[in-house]
């Protein structure tokens, strides 16, 4: 084993996972490493946002996912760089690793379009800490509300603003709406949970703007109906701790949450490669860098062309086709075979907006409401990793359809921190 290759490959993400995976049965070394312990279902994440699961129903020890797969080892680490001249990486704390063959699947982080100030009052949600964070912030407001004596000053802590109408801002804004409307309204005495304010910005001129538009007014019809306020060509000049600016117009908001951007992870920024505007690595038509054919690079953080000319989205369907074509193509060099283009199979478009409802196109057929809800969640339990994450996540899912009930809503971290920032919306 120690003649075989080595294939390293960073980022334990869609793409990285499927490519290890991939290689379960070659005459390879595999090392995975990753910043963090655990595959995170990220289509999922909004939903630990909005206190329907916990973090552990969508997320899977990466080591368990692997453990089987003898010739594989992970390692948690940071890569902080890539000397493709020297065909090795260097993690964080010093460590230099050498590679035969190297995968980058590092994915995506938060664009602010140059604002990066804005991050400190409007957190996105790519991550984990992302998510409780956000439920924090959105459960700490109806508390604060709750001790509030200014009418004025209770409407803006129930004021929330979700910038970017995209899947993730759609999601987010319904499931919000939702709960405010349906699920709150018992737990409170001193306000009223359904006059909460959810506004969602867009900055072109309809939700879910890479849908077909035919299922971007189903999905604002969806929203509007769950009382969210949606707002097309708006674009966002400034955002404080309590307002947002649209233009002229300033809106006093508790709460902004970032769903309008990303850019790919500055790990490919190393490579000196070819990049688009948003720091993507322009690959190959096999996924290889320029000048390195050894090295793959994958998922959201690979700018890829399709033949049409529109460029391969930055999906979880894509990133698994990514990082399984990745594979294919080591294994392909290893058989002395030629090597063959990306070619990427559109399954379709999904969002879900609240309870039982939901768009979905899947190829030329386009569905919406009940029966798009069902296809989103079948999907959606297919994917994850694991049967206890599905037996868990089905389980959740069918009580809070059959109850209205949103049984994670903790919020955590440091006491003095919420109760200062409390203290700040009520100043």
């Amino acid at each position: 084993m120690d003649k075989w290759p080595r294939v390293v490959i960073v980022g334990g993400g869609f793409a990285g996972l499927y490519c290890a995976r991939k290689l379960r049965k070659a005459d390879v070394r595999v090392s995975l490493i990753d910043r963090r312990n655990f595959h995170l279902f990220q289509p999922l994440l909004y939903q630990v946002a909005t206190a329907s699961l916990s973090p552990a129903d969508i997320a899977s020890p990466i080591r368990t996912i692997l453990r089987r797969q003898t010739n594989a080892q992970v390692w948690m680490g940071e890569v902080t760089k890539v000397d493709r001249a020297r065909q090795e990486i260097t993690l964080s704390d010093g460590l230099r690793v050498h590679y035969d063959y190297l995968v980058l699947a590092t994915g995506a982080t938060h664009s602010y379009f140059g604002k990066d100030e804005w991050e400190r009052n409007a957190p996105g949600l790519k991550t984990v800490d992302d998510a409780t964070e956000i439920r924090r912030r959105f459960l700490l407001a109806f508390e604060a509300a709750e001790r509030e004596a200014d009418s004025e000053a209770r409407r803006r802590l129930l004021t929330f603003v979700i910038v970017g109408a995209g899947p993730t801002g759609v999601e987010l804004a319904g499931a919000m709406a939702e709960i405010a409307r349906q699920v709150l309204p018992t737990d409170f005495r001193a306000i009223d949970t359904t006059t909460t304010r959810i506004l969602l910005l867009e900055g072109v001129d309809r939700v879910l703007p890479t849908y077909p538009p035919e299922l971007s007014r189903k999905a604002r019809i969806h929203l509007e109906k769950l009382g969210v306020e949606v707002r097309t060509n708006a674009r966002v000049t400034e955002i404080g701790r309590e307002h947002v600016a649209i233009g002229e117009e300033r809106i006093g908001a508790g709460n902004t949450f970032w769903a309008a951007g990303v850019a790919a992870s500055r790990l490919g920024a190393s490579l000196a490669a070819e990049t688009d505007d948003a720091g993507r690595v322009r690959v190959q038509p096999d996924c290889s860098v320029s000048d390195s054919p050894n090295v793959f690079v994958v998922g959201d953080l690979a700018s890829l062309d399709r033949e049409d000319g529109s460029r391969v989205p930055g999906v979880a369907p894509a990133a698994i086709q990514m990082g399984k074509h990745a594979a294919r193509m080591i294994l392909r060099d290893l058989e002395g075979r030629p090597r063959e283009a990306f070619r990427y199979v559109d399954k379709g478009d999904l969002a879900t907006i609240g309870r039982a409802a939901a768009v979905a196109r899947l190829g030329r057929m386009k569905v919406s409401g009940f029966i798009a809800w069902i296809i989103w969640v079948v999907v959606h339990i297919l994917h994850l990793i694991g049967f206890r994450n599905r037996a868990l996540v089905m389980l959740q899912w069918a009580w809070a359809y059959l109850t209205y009930q949103r049984g994670i809503r903790l919020i955590t971290g440091d006491r003095q921190v919420e109760l200062h920032r409390a203290r700040e919306i009520e100043e």
